[in-house]
């Protein structure tokens, strides 16, 4: 039996922290559509809290950007412009192309390991060809892609633009890619890795961000 002084901290969500949770994932999941506007004494009703770790966690989704602020009027969810849609990849493709050449210049066998076993999630739901499914999969792909960076800040720049790409795909659905373009585009990527071929690798993240524009944002 351990010692107690070898036993560790349990780490403690605050009530604002899983409440920030659960809007995140509402806003992301399109549950609160963009616009929608977020009514304090609902939310606390529905919640069943206080105000108090209420306002804190709607505070936390507006330094994210996820919501906005209108002078005596409340909160609200943001929209996302075509400009918005585009900026956001824009600004995944400058992470995710740092998070790509840190990968090649540290331990590119545990970042194959851990991208490997994200691709499997991603044809799993790619199969059942559910539209939902295949989005949280993506995501998550590329959540483990910038995480295996090793850099705790690109992680954390990647969660709220990865948040708005889901909103992006929750009301652009009809423009997600076919289920086996969508997986060959992400097996490329762990092939890359795999092969060492950092030059490759830089491409086709560059083709993968540029091209989900030309398929989200609407042409001129």
């Amino acid at each position: 039996m351990s010692e107690l002084g070898e036993l560790e901290p349990v780490a403690r969500q605050s009530t604002a922290e899983l409440i920030a949770a659960q809007l995140r994932s509402a806003i992301m999941y399109g549950v609160f559509a963009p616009g929608t506007q977020l009514g304090e004494a609902e939310l606390a009703a529905r919640f069943e809290v206080s105000r108090g770790p209420l306002r804190e966690a709607m505070q936390r989704l507006v330094q994210e950007g996820l919501l906005r602020g209108e002078r005596h009027r409340g909160l609200f969810v943001i929209d996302l412009s075509a400009s918005d849609v585009r900026d956001i990849y824009l600004a995944r493709l400058a992470i995710e192309r740092t998070s790509c050449q840190l990968i090649m210049s540290g331990n590119r066998g545990e970042a194959v390991a851990r991208l490997s076993e994200a691709l499997d999630n991603l044809v799993t739901a790619a199969e059942s060809k559910d539209r939902n499914a295949m989005s949280d999969a993506d995501q998550a792909f590329h959540q483990t892609l910038v995480s295996c960076s090793g850099n705790t800040r690109l992680e954390r720049m990647a969660q709220t633009l990865l948040v708005e790409t889901r909103m992006c795909l929750a009301a652009l659905q009809q423009h997600y890619p076919e289920p086996s373009e969508l997986v060959a585009e992400h097996r490329a990527l762990v092939d890359a890795i795999s092969d060492g071929d950092e030059q490759q690798l830089i491409s086709l993240i560059e083709s993968h961000m540029l091209e989900s524009i030309d398929r989200l944002v609407p042409k001129a």
